[in-house]
């Protein structure tokens, strides 16, 4: 008999934060947290929400899956401003109090007594249509695709089975926190992904009040510039600067310096060339669940980079944070003055 807004306490589980693999450029992903066998809050908060989240009220993950591989490289119809060197008002703070411009998503699977969840981090985009988009990265998604839970038939969309309520539910949640308490909203579509540069955008079922964008910067920065970048922990960091965040995690805007770029092949590439500036290589190193979050130019708070993970960059660099340009992000919207046809 399926629960409704009852979690066992002795729930077997699995649930896997924001990691990485790319066929081109390996990469070593943060080291996961221990497995346990009671969940762990946050944990426990999601499926909590999927139980208590009707079929109709959500999508499931089989639909969003199908929507990430028919939209690859889909441009949409909205614009997404320029914004260098945002206002004051605009620009990106790194006070305690405005931790609010970040947020977790979540994809979760549960089929009886066992379960699969995949977390990693995103922001809102200030679109000219005044939709609601958010941008993370993609690889959590590809993730759960393959569990096995989650089998995707190779038949078309329309064909597929539909969720069975009482067997197997599922669905994406962007969570938050108000008041020190966490909440959450389910992501009713994805609007367009770049495969290569693990990028996704997502946009919600109507909300009762809007996300606060962050603004974006379509050049990039030289090496050497300072940034901060937002990093999450399942557990309190020895070091200062740690605040509390959505659930049991934590986070802090940590400062860090742009390192350099590279191509998809991993050879070293440089701004304002017609080099292809395909990742950005940071540090310091990213924590578990920072990926899909911006990485912000500490001067003029405009987002630079979108965190996805960590790379063997050499032998004698060693491991370093990488992402991809905020530039990327672009290729998804219109161009200003450019009208689609067909």
């Amino acid at each position: 008999m399926p629960f409704r807004g009852h979690i066992p306490h002795c729930l077997p589980f699995r649930r896997s934060y924001a990691t990485v693999h790319s066929p081109l450029i390996f990469a070593k992903p943060p080291v996961s947290p221990p497995h346990t066998s009671t969940p762990r809050h946050l944990d426990r908060f999601i499926l909590e929400t999927l139980a208590n989240t009707p079929p109709a009220g959500r999508t499931a993950l089989p639909q969003l899956i199908q929507q990430y591989l028919d939209r690859s490289a889909n441009v949409l119809d909205a614009q997404l401003p320029y914004e260098p060197h945002p206002s004051p008002s605009r620009r990106v703070s790194f006070s305690a109090d405005k931790r609010g411009d970040v947020y977790l998503i979540a994809h979760v699977v549960r089929e009886s007594d066992r379960n699969r969840i995949t977390v990693s981090s995103g922001f809102t985009l200030e679109t000219s249509d005044g939709q609601c988009i958010l941008v993370t990265c993609a690889h959590t998604l590809e993730e759960i695709r393959w569990s096995p839970l989650l089998v995707l038939p190779n038949v078309p969309h329309h064909s597929s089975p539909p969720e069975l309520s009482h067997a197997r539910s599922s669905g994406s949640f962007i969570l938050s926190t108000v008041d020190s308490t966490p909440t959450a909203h389910p992501i009713a579509s994805v609007l367009s992904s770049l495969h290569r540069p693990d990028l996704i955008l997502l946009s919600p079922f109507p909300m009762r009040a809007p996300l606060r964008s962050l603004p974006i910067s379509p050049y990039p920065v030289p090496a050497g510039t300072p940034i901060r970048a937002h990093f999450v922990s399942e557990t309190r960091p020895k070091e200062d600067g740690w605040q509390p965040w959505i659930g049991t995690t934590w986070s802090k805007w940590v400062q860090g310096t742009v390192l350099g770029y590279r191509d998809f092949s991993g050879r070293e590439a440089v701004p304002g060339t017609y080099d292809a500036l395909s990742h950005m290589l940071f540090q310091p190193l990213p924590t578990t669940g920072s990926s899909g979050g911006p990485i912000v130019d500490e001067s003029t708070g405009a987002v630079v980079g979108v965190m996805l993970g960590t790379r063997m960059d050499s032998s004698i660099e060693g491991v370093r944070g990488w992402g991809v340009p905020a530039e990327t992000i672009f290729e998804m919207f219109s161009l200003p003055g450019v009208t689609l046809k067909g």
